[in-house]
């Protein structure tokens, strides 16, 4: 079975997180958890409640990590989903995660990425001129590293495919879906 990785770190969205967890294990993939150690994560939910201007957080399940980023051989994976939440402004500093970021866009490899996942791939200086979709208050993060904000609910950039918020789910993670059964097909055909 070929493997996906699922990057996380504490109070990464469960929404953002569980919906391709499970949708890509139903395309015959199974997902890999990774953070920035071998333990259990605290998933949180956001959504701006009415009457209020910024995001209110509560706690959700826990996610275990499968293997950290400092084990990681991304040759194993056939791609890799950057969740939203607070957690990528945290761990998108960590040397491991960069590496593993940069392999996967410089395969070509199918990448998702969900509302704040985005500033993982930008730190890593791999959304230079291509067009993302993230959560608008995002939008500094992917413009100041020379990435292009699209306001729609999918945005497919060659094998990038991405979503602004969880509400997006339905939108743009059947595309990164549809990229990694293709990827899967012609690598059997060789």
């Amino acid at each position: 079975m070929d493997k996906v990785l699922i990057v996380i770190g504490d109070a990464t969205e469960l929404l953002d997180t569980m919906y391709p967890y499970y949708r890509v294990q139903e395309a015959g993939f199974q997902p890999v958890v990774t953070a920035p150690e071998n333990r259990t994560y605290q998933l949180v939910l956001h959504e701006i409640k009415p009457g209020w201007t910024i995001t209110k957080e509560w706690e959700g399940y826990t996610l275990k990590c499968d293997v950290p980023f400092s084990e990681v051989n991304e040759d194993e994976y056939a791609g890799i989903l950057f969740s939203g939440g607070r957690a990528p402004e945290y761990i998108r500093y960590d040397e491991n995660l960069v590496r593993i970021t940069k392999h996967f866009f410089a395969e070509g490899k199918p990448v998702a990425s969900v509302c704040h996942g985005v500033e993982i791939p930008a730190y890593a200086d791999c959304v230079r001129g291509r067009r993302m979709a993230t959560v608008p208050k995002c939008r500094f993060d992917l413009e100041v590293c020379g990435g292009i904000f699209v306001d729609e609910p999918c945005v497919v950039d060659g094998n990038l495919v991405s979503g602004r918020t969880f509400h997006d789910n339905g939108h743009y993670v059947g595309p990164w879906i549809d990229l990694l059964v293709k990827q899967r097909s012609a690598l059997a055909a060789r």
